[in-house]
């Protein structure tokens, strides 16, 4: 019987998660003409498919991160978050006409109500800070050397 390691694990984890959030950008983009803003429509759909192909290409690539398996983890998820996280929120922005304070160009300066434009901008700042966290780290993992990493057994 042999066991998956985290890192096979969170390595097919990204890359169905990934092949998943492609899907729906491609369906995105079948909804863009009867949104509330097409213009942030067409966004999310780009969002969608690109980011999918991102959590793609990170799971292809896991097995060659040297870090403790607290850091896979992190890592996966940061990234998993902010990927939906970014087409989510210019899904939410399509549909509501809003988004001109964070998105000004997108959103065609659009503006929704405060508590929209709240939560588009929480979705923001938390999807960039997760994005470059989980990037940062995918950094840090591909350093050099061939020295086997020390993981936890937890």
């Amino acid at each position: 019987m042999s066991t998956v390691s985290v890192t096979e694990q969170y390595s097919l984890i990204l890359i169905r998660m990934g092949v998943f959030l492609f899907l729906l950008g491609l369906f995105t983009g079948l909804l863009v003409p009867s949104l509330a803003n097409p213009r942030m429509g067409l966004s999310s759909h780009v969002e969608g498919v690109m980011n999918g192909m991102l959590l793609i290409i990170m799971g292809l690539i896991w097995s060659r991160l040297r870090l403790p398996d607290r850091a896979i983890k992190t890592a996966g998820w940061l990234l998993v978050f902010g990927a939906y996280a970014n087409w989510v929120m210019t899904l939410i922005a399509a549909v509501w006409a809003a988004g001109g304070s964070m998105m000004p160009i997108a959103s065609m300066g659009q503006m929704g109500t405060r508590v929209q434009e709240m939560i588009i901008g929480i979705l923001a700042v938390s999807l960039a800070l997760a994005l470059l966290s989980g990037i940062v780290l995918v950094l840090i993992g591909l350093r050099g050397g061939n020295h086997p990493v020390i993981r936890s057994r937890h």
